[in-house]
């Protein structure tokens, strides 16, 4: 491992926060020093715990400006096998081919590591800037949902602030820093589905009624509906079962009923009601007796080319020479939540090809990168 003396301040901050076991929603104290360095140079802070989350607030300049807010979390998802690392997922070193290596490094303690010393770096440049800095933090986000980002977002709508644009730290890279930044995602819409039959011998079926075979047909042409076209932003919806469970673990007998889980990730072409009303429809075309318990995750939000999304392209031109593409693929992130505030936003973070992996990895020097990116984005928004 290199030498902590030898680390930028960005990876010394990165492998402090990844040493520390941040499993959702546990924070381990990663909230406590960012707010510990931000409030050195001069941020207001706001602690919110709600229920057993840990999230903050923190601003430094004046709401007579435009708004630029840094968001992302502290936790992260499991590490999985312990045994199956080749190193310790929580000891944050930088092996021989310099990578950082770590659960988080990517998702997205490196980020936050990235952010904070980029806006340590600006207030110093610029103590006088317009608008105002923020950050956003949960521990939240890989778990439910529901106490961190969503619930910190409510209580600044109902005191009026305001957030004219987003930076997520989510790891929006495919295969170099900043190929990629997202500027929306689809909407997810979950369901259990629940068809009901007439349990009763196999022997006997004109006595039963098999919700198996009931249901199948209906399954196939919901999986082959066509939902929508997409649009020049977002992909066509699409509509995925998850789970099938049936049967009381007898070969002789027929089911009773049978449950189905299945998600719709829909482009702003779609809506959810719209979606409910065509799913109930081909349900009552095959005579089920069903019932449905739908959960809306998050709503399709986008970021049309403007003011974020030029600084953050030119400013990753700047720093590494590319150009990037915009892309609203993958799962949902807290940026749903945020863009209900009418907040333009942007996720930019590390290359994603180890998140949620066992022997999670970036490349360290890419770090140093993100927050001069991270830096410039500042300066062309807020100088």
């Amino acid at each position: 491992m290199t030498a902590p003396a030898e680390l930028s301040p960005t990876l010394q901050l990165a492998c402090d926060l990844i040493r520390r076991p941040s499993v959702t929603p546990v924070d381990a104290d990663c909230q406590t020093q960012m707010m510990n360095r931000l409030g050195a140079v001069g941020f207001q802070l706001e602690p919110m715990r709600i229920e057993d989350v840990d999230n903050f607030w923190a601003s430094h300049g004046t709401q007579d400006g435009p708004v630029l807010c840094f968001a992302g979390h502290t936790d992260v998802v499991p590490t999985g096998p312990v045994q199956q690392w080749q190193h310790e997922p929580f000891v944050a070193l930088i092996d021989a081919d310099g990578m950082l290596c770590g659960r988080g490094a990517a998702d997205m303690k490196g980020s936050l590591a990235s952010m904070v010393v980029a806006s340590e770096r600006f207030v110093h440049d610029y103590p006088n800037h317009r608008g105002k800095i923020a950050f956003l933090i949960t521990s939240d986000e890989e778990g439910p949902a529901h106490h961190g980002t969503k619930a910190v977002v409510e209580r600044l709508k109902a005191r009026n602030e305001r957030l004219d644009w987003c930076i997520v730290g989510e790891p929006s890279s495919t295969t170099l820093l900043g190929d990629v930044v997202k500027n929306g995602r689809r909407g997810s819409l979950g369901a259990k589905l629940t068809v009901r039959g007439k349990q009763g011998h196999v022997a006997y079926p004109h006595l039963a009624r098999n919700p198996i075979h009931l249901a199948a047909p209906a399954l196939a042409e919901l999986a082959a509906e066509h939902w929508d076209e997409g649009n020049a932003f977002f992909p066509p919806t699409s509509f995925q079962i998850s789970n099938l469970n049936s049967g009381t673990g007898a070969t002789n007998v027929v089911p009773g009923e049978l449950t189905a889980l299945f998600n719709f990730r829909f482009s702003t072409e779609s809506t959810v009601e719209g979606l409910q009303q065509r799913v109930a429809a081909i349900l009552d075309k095959h005579q089920l007796e069903w019932s449905i318990d739908w959960a809306l995750s998050g709503l399709p939000f986008l970021t049309e080319p403007g003011e974020l999304l030029d600084a953050v392209s030119s400013s990753i031109k700047a720093v590494t020479g590319r150009e990037t593409r915009p892309s609203t693929s993958g799962g949902t992130s807290d940026g749903r939540f945020i863009a209900t505030m009418g907040t333009q936003v942007v996720e930019l973070g590390p290359v994603n090809a180890t998140i949620h992996q066992v022997d999670e990895r970036i490349l360290a020097s890419d770090l140093d990168l993100l927050t001069e990116i991270y830096y410039q984005t500042l300066v062309r928004l807020l100088a």
